[in-house]
């Protein structure tokens, strides 16, 4: 897998995503092959928990996890943040589904959404907010790179239709 993103090769939409396993806060193993055959899923990458943007996209994805369900999606989100803090931040913003940590960011590298950043003229190692939507076979369906968290729920369920 080289290529250009810090020698990682950038996804495409066709290619199968990279299988990764993680423990929720709830100390079970989840697997992203394990919903091969079953269901869809979206995989949303986001900076860190209890920030402006992220607390937007959380809340619109809890507001829509029914619609979700009944569409046969899974919905993950991730983050390089710890389980511990997972745990407080779906407490207060009522989240119903998982969050996956990527502390040592193993999954955004894999995933081709972590690498450097510039903001207000400081360049930093971070996550660029980015929506993998996977189909039942394990297959890239559409990729959302730089997003914007305001309607992004929306436009992920309509992606799906």
């Amino acid at each position: 897998m080289e290529g250009k993103a810090g020698g990682v090769k950038q996804l495409t939409e066709g290619d199968i995503a990279p299988d990764f396993s993680f423990n929720d806060v709830r100390a079970n193993t989840i697997k992203l092959s394990q919903f091969r055959g079953q269901k869809n899923v979206v995989l949303y990458f986001y900076p860190k928990d209890f920030t402006p943007g992220c607390n937007i996209e959380a809340m619109e994805f809890s507001r829509d996890f029914e619609k979700f369900n009944k569409i046969d999606v899974e919905v993950i989100g991730i983050s390089p943040d710890d389980n511990e803090s997972h745990q407080k931040f779906k407490k207060a913003m009522n989240i119903p589904y998982a969050l996956a940590p990527d502390t040592n960011n193993k999954i955004s590298t894999r995933y081709g959404v972590y690498g450097q950043k510039n903001f207000m003229g400081r360049t930093y190692l971070g996550i660029t907010r980015s929506t993998f939507l996977i189909d039942k076979n394990g297959k890239i369906i559409k990729i959302f790179h730089k997003v914007k968290p305001l309607g992004h729920s929306k436009e992920v369920i309509d992606a799906f239709k």
